[in-house]
């Protein structure tokens, strides 16, 4: 039989944890409420939008529900597949921030790097930027392991009409990516982390380099801090943008063209064949 103590001495057990429980979630309140709330938004949004991308933007989303009614059609369903992404992520990280700045938050875009601001600065540093970027490309892409997983859509190693379809859909694709993370995510950030904000935006970036070549994740590291920095200064993510983009293409440009030459060397003689077959 029960005895009555043993329920009071059970009522009094959970009690305790009860009020614990409520105290921590008045605590968590409290706390919370002091929070920035911008601050909040954006790196919530940002998270959300980073997930839209990967499950909806997605090649893998593109393969699973259209390409093989495209390929059944002799479309070419492989080039739509990298269109569909690129062309996707630039909805994703370009448009609907570019919502949410104008709409959520009512700033102008030109808040958040969308702008020439400081364009000698900006410019000249593109071009050097872009000279020194150039010439690791060229090293870089002697190693044929390297040159051969470049570009990703393979037809566009040794079909120009490809190459060139293939990069004015990255040239978007590369567009929203510096102002994802160079442009809402960092002036997004700076006004309350000032220059930590920098950082915050490249562990995103050189995370979604994971699965490259180890020698580009890494150089994302670098790469990150360094566009993050030249935003900042210049006020624009353009800058970020033009380097960016023109890495990319000279990567895909010259292994496109090593591989039709089957040429990987990197002295005098084969910069002399590559300019020949591109010309």
């Amino acid at each position: 039989m029960s005895n009555p103590q043993d329920f009071e001495n059970l009522e009094g057990f959970l009690h305790l944890p009860i009020m614990n429980f409520k105290n921590e979630l008045k605590l968590l309140k409290e706390k919370i409420i002091t929070l920035d709330k911008r601050v909040i938004f954006i790196f919530i949004s940002v998270a959300v939008l980073q997930t839209i991308s990967w499950y909806y933007a997605s090649r893998i989303f593109f393969r699973q529900n259209f390409f093989h009614s495209l390929d059944k059609a002799n479309y070419n369903a492989e080039l739509f597949e990298f269109i569909y992404w690129f062309v996707g992520d630039f909805a994703v990280f370009f448009l609907l921030p570019t919502f949410i700045i104008l709409f959520f938050f009512k700033e102008k875009i030109t808040e958040y790097g969308f702008n020439f601001r400081e364009s000698k600065l900006g410019l000249s540093f593109s071009a050097v930027g872009v000279l020194l970027m150039v010439i690791i490309v060229w090293f870089a892409s002697s190693n044929e392991e390297f040159s051969i997983q470049y570009p990703y859509y393979d037809n566009a190693r040794y079909s120009w009409e490809d190459f060139f379809i293939f990069e004015s859909a990255l040239l978007l694709y590369v567009f929203a990516w510096e102002f994802i993370w160079r442009g809402y995510m960092l002036f997004g950030l700076e006004k309350k982390f000032g220059y930590y904000a920098v950082l915050f935006q490249m562990l995103p970036f050189v995370i979604l380099h994971n699965g490259k070549p180890a020698v580009e994740t890494f150089a994302a590291i670098a790469g990150g801090i360094v566009l993050g920095i030249l935003a900042l200064r210049t006020r624009s993510f353009f800058y970020g943008f033009i380097i960016h983009f023109s890495v990319m293409f000279s990567i895909d440009l010259i292994s496109s063209i090593r591989s039709r030459v089957n040429d990987f060397g990197y002295g005098f003689k084969s910069l002399l064949n590559i300019i020949t077959n591109l010309f």
